[in-house]
């Protein structure tokens, strides 16, 4: 099922989810409220979602806290728990088409995107957390032959998990897999542009075997939802992913209540260093444009900053102009298409200032710069791009490349680090000792040689500076951060003198 009359005759006879998710069941909201989600590519109302205000939190947290304390998820053995949640990846598996339609409906983005890389990535996300429950293990302190010090883990208690609506699938993996594997109860917050995916997971969870109470989706806004999240007393921590500012204000929620654990992976402005003696700068070119462009440069580690070597600034410049054309932008239900739209009017508008700034500033538009039919985007390269400006400091969030050229290895590591995020950055260069040694002195949580990516599933992700706070994502580290280290401390000494 490849073509796009494959793909839209699916849309066509999909049913879409419409209620919050809570105690393993339809929850509709306390007022009745709903509001509507929309394909941004088309504008088509989609689903008339579930509105919930500070109530239905209140009761969402008093079923995870129940569910919780009574040990229904987490004294299960570490192999039960393994067990339900690799069913649960296997049922997605077998949902794989029906979600990838969803997600692109939902979002704008490109089916095919879905289909090769967010919904088998979510797969492999929860199989691999799933993987790793009993593999973790406690250990002893060298305290002596007079005592035993044992430390161990305990999940964290009740979660609140507050996604962003660019990769909705995928950060529900990257939350909720380390946290139902540590044996938390969890509530998901989607943003509300995105839950349709987030609701079908859910209802898939409870098939596989996770206890009600468990795993509990919330729908509605930032301000009647993710607001009380932040500030109940009775949620242990949240895991937080998206705007660096939204951030902020979960570390006042924590403060102003109860000291929650909170942990950020916020924004990015990343650079790609080319350095002069990078080697086969086509190959560059399409990685950097890999970085740039993919879901529509909406994602927090795109490539956003070309800081190249003046040498060989024209050579990759023409690279990258003869292979911005096979990113074909079009019907996101089009399996040829690599960019759809954006995620809706709002921030078109933020994307499309920027392009206004960089025609105030007279920059150079090498390529693009207008926008298409609805909130299309088309992919853009900005030249001459100096580090005074906005577009070279501030987060676009869009297809959209800035070019600033460098003379010396100290003047790009400068650049590289003269904006307040730190989250991914890419270094290309034939030699390895100029390579690392940049890559070390990149102030960023990521740093990747001669290709574009995040790592794989083993290797943690969040960012320095303002792109990130109190954790990381994927790898054995993000368990750390949804559960709690107990040092149980046992006295040995004998009784009296004859004893062994």
């Amino acid at each position: 099922m490849n073509s796009i009359s494959d793909h839209a005759a699916l849309a066509r006879s999909m049913i879409f989810p419409h209620h919050s998710w809570i105690d393993g069941e339809d929850y509709s909201a306390l007022s009745g409220a709903t509001f509507d989600t929309t394909n941004p590519a088309t504008g088509e109302l989609l689903s008339r979602i579930t509105a919930c205000d500070n109530r239905d939190v209140d009761y969402a947290v008093s079923k995870a806290r129940a569910a919780f304390d009574d040990g229904r998820w987490r004294l299960l053995a570490p192999a039960e728990r393994k067990t339900i949640l690799l069913r649960l990846a296997s049922l997605l598996e077998d949902n794989s088409h029906p979600l990838a339609v969803m997600e692109s409906l939902d979002s704008g983005k490109p089916v095919g995107e879905c289909l090769a890389v967010d919904i088998p990535e979510t797969i492999h996300i929860l199989r691999w957390h799933a993987e790793t429950i009993d593999k973790l293990y406690d250990q002893t302190a060298p305290a002596g032959n007079q005592a035993m010090a044992m430390i161990i883990r305990e999940p964290v208690g009740v979660v609140g998990c507050v996604l962003p609506w660019n990769f909705p699938l995928l950060m529900l993996a990257w939350k909720i897999g380390p946290a139902l594997a540590a044996g938390c109860s969890v509530i998901v917050k989607p943003a509300e542009q995105t839950s349709l995916t987030a609701l079908r997971v859910a209802q898939l969870a409870t098939e596989a075997g996770v206890p009600a109470g468990i795993l509990n989706i919330v729908t509605g806004t930032g301000r009647e939802v993710g607001e009380p999240i932040g500030l109940h007393p009775d949620i242990d921590m949240v895991s937080f992913t998206g705007s660096t500012a939204t951030g902020r204000r979960f570390l006042r929620y924590a403060a102003d209540s109860n000291l929650k654990r909170v942990v950020l992976e916020c924004g990015g402005k990343n650079p790609a260093v080319v350095l002069e003696d990078a080697e086969d700068l086509d190959k560059v070119a399409g990685h950097i444009l890999n970085g740039a462009l993919w879901n529509m440069g909406e994602n927090c580690s795109a490539t956003s900053r070309l800081l190249v070597h003046s040498g060989v600034k024209d050579k990759l410049l023409a690279a990258i102009a003869a292979q911005i054309g096979e990113w074909k932008m079009g019907d996101p239900l089009d399996p040829a298409s690599r960019l759809g739209a954006l995620i809706g009017k709002a921030h078109f508008d933020k994307v499309n200032s920027y392009l206004a700034l960089a025609r105030a500033e007279n920059l150079t538009i090498l390529h693009g710069g207008d926008s298409e039919q609805g909130v299309c985007i088309q992919p853009t390269i900005i030249d001459g791009v100096s580090r005074d400006s906005a577009i070279f400091q501030e987060e676009i969030f869009g297809p959209v490349l800035t070019v600033t050229p460098f003379e010396s290895i100290a003047e790009a590591i400068t650049l590289a680090n003269d904006t307040p995020y730190g989250l991914a950055a890419a270094v290309y260069s034939g030699n390895l000792r100029n390579a690392l040694n940049v890559a070390k002195a990149i102030r960023a949580g990521t740093v990747t040689v001669n290709c574009f990516g995040e790592g794989d599933a083993s290797t943690p992700f969040g960012g320095y500076k303002q792109s990130g706070f109190g954790g990381r994502d994927k790898s054995v580290f993000a368990h750390d951060q949804y559960t709690e280290l107990k040092t149980i401390w046992i006295d040995l000494s004998a009784p009296d003198e004859g004893a062994l």
